[in-house]
């Protein structure tokens, strides 16, 4: 499957004040990114993706179905931005592909009686570390 590409108009940023390093500079400069996009109302996303992507990354949708990704990683702006886009793909892109179905597989006759064998030579083990009190 191709990747999935949205339009960067469905986007809406804000920005904030970062928490931790940068100097003079962290009292003054929004740089901290927020990314907002509305999955329900998105028409470039494949509804079977959009489904799949509400059920593994829940927590990052809120009540108003805006999928909140943030992004403080860098001290500038764009860059913040660039990383919030990136996250957003590579998640859309680990549910691009519905999972492979499990097949359930039973243990080989040769495991189970490897498995039974095992247990009988512990249990004779355990057996032989009896003291034996005869009464003769």
């Amino acid at each position: 499957m191709d990747k999935i590409k949205i339009p960067f108009s469905e986007f809406t940023f804000t920005f904030s004040r970062s928490s931790g390093a940068g100097g003079q500079n962290i009292n003054k400069v929004n740089t901290k990114s927020t990314l907002s996009w509305n999955i329900v109302e998105s028409r470039s996303c494949p509804e079977e993706v959009k489904e799949r992507f509400i059920k593994k990354y829940s927590h990052y949708i809120s009540q108003q179905q805006q999928v909140i990704i943030m992004s403080q990683k860098f001290r500038s702006q764009k860059s913040n931005i660039d990383d919030c886009i990136e996250k957003l793909h590579s998640m859309l892109n680990s549910v691009a592909l519905p999972p492979k179905p499990r097949r359930p597989t039973k243990p080989k006759r040769s495991a189970v009686l490897k498995r039974l064998d095992s247990k009988k030579k512990d249990g004779e083990k355990k057996r032989l570390r009896k003291i034996s009190f005869d009464k003769s």
